[in-house]
């Protein structure tokens, strides 16, 4: 079965033999050197002074920053994700403000500016870089930079699970930029990576809030490389092979060429993209055959993509773009939609998706 939804995203054979080695026990100087390489490459990927890898998916993370660094947050709410900013500060009766949207359009930048001018009490922002419930891109740097200018001290929160490996992020106003292992690190899920401006570093020095998600005692021993609780041993032994075969520069050019060609490709079948603003992660299609395009894929073409959830569950269906994928697994999921398309008699096999994915992806991989 080629799995083709967006995290968790397929591990690959080099990888998966990394992690099969003996176990390490997670307070030894053996383990520390795993653990300090993947510290010294997390902070220059995410060009932030400091990073914290936590035991725990994308989810602990994000309610660690809202309990952290929130009391009254700006949560953007454009999807399933979104949502969940809102849910957690409720859970923990911290006010919040939201913004909601349809999951096919992001906010402005001027929407979020009348909404901090209008309530200073507001002290951070909850954001999605990419909101993978629909696919679709938030333009957080223009956010973030706007919302500094409104109020220095603001924490600017950006989740950026499906993004952090996708594309080079801007993080020069970002305070909190979240990550997680089973997306475009290729990783199994389990661990959340915290990207920390040096504001938030100073904020985590002086608040000591909670018990295993206490990022003040995280950070103490991260420091010395080490965890205050058990270590996602594995997944860190992982991570530091995805940084020894990863060439970030070239995987970010051959992400946004697949991802580009993908979208291509699947237009010219007559297939429409969702967001009005779509994401470089994955490609997302609305249609209403959805679930029986992605039943005959999964069990004719060993092809499995992701579908949706809440009211968009039965109207479409999302493809990876995220990892190192070799191009002719790429080529297989377009060419078994254009195959499924013909057999349930949506149109007809021409073999055109094949052709416009490959001169388009080349033409993207050969452009200066």
């Amino acid at each position: 079965m080629l799995l083709f939804t967006p995290g968790p995203t397929p591990t690959p054979e080099i990888l998966r033999q990394a992690m099969a080695t003996p176990t390490l026990h997670h307070r030894t100087k053996e383990f520390e050197s795993y653990f300090a390489f993947c510290r010294e490459n997390l902070t220059k990927m995410l060009q932030m002074p400091e990073v914290l890898m936590l035991a725990c998916s994308g989810s602990g993370a994000m309610e660690a920053s809202v309990l952290t660094f929130c009391k009254k947050p700006l949560c953007i709410n454009s999807g399933k994700f979104g949502e969940r900013f809102g849910k957690i500060a409720k859970a923990h009766n911290i006010d919040f403000v939201e913004l909601k949207n349809s999951w096919d359009t992001a906010p402005s930048a001027n929407d979020i500016e009348d909404i901090l001018k209008q309530d200073d009490k507001i002290d951070s922002i909850c954001i999605q870089v990419c909101e993978s419930a629909g696919g679709l891109r938030h333009n957080v740097e223009k956010i973030a930079k706007m919302a500094k200018e409104i109020n220095k001290d603001i924490i600017v929160i950006a989740d950026a699970i499906t993004a952090i490996g996708v594309e080079p992020l801007d993080t020069s106003n970002i305070d909190v930029l979240i990550g997680g292992s089973q997306k475009a690190f290729m990783l199994p899920p389990g661990m959340a990576i915290l990207g920390l401006s040096k504001r938030a570093v100073e904020i985590i020095e002086n608040r000591d809030v909670g018990f295993y998600f206490n990022l003040k005692s995280e950070l103490k021993n991260q420091r010395k490389n080490t965890t205050a609780y058990t270590s996602p041993t594995t997944i860190i032994i992982g991570l530091a092979k995805y940084f020894e075969i990863a060439n970030l520069n070239m995987i970010y050019k051959e992400t946004k060429a697949r991802s580009i060609a993908t979208k291509e490709a699947l237009g010219s079948l007559g297939l429409k993209i969702y967001p009005k603003n779509p994401a470089i992660a994955m490609t997302t299609i609305f249609n209403e055959n959805s679930p029986d395009i992605r039943k005959l894929l999964k069990e004719k073409y060993s092809l499995n993509l992701a579908g949706g959830q809440d009211s968009l569950k039965d109207s479409i269906f999302r493809i990876n773009n995220m990892g190192i994928i070799p191009i002719y697994e790429v080529l297989w999921v377009v060419n078994a939609l254009e195959l499924a398309l013909d057999e349930l008699n949506i149109r007809k096999f021409e073999g055109i998706a094949n052709k416009v994915f490959l001169d388009k992806y080349y033409g993207e991989i050969n452009r200066d």
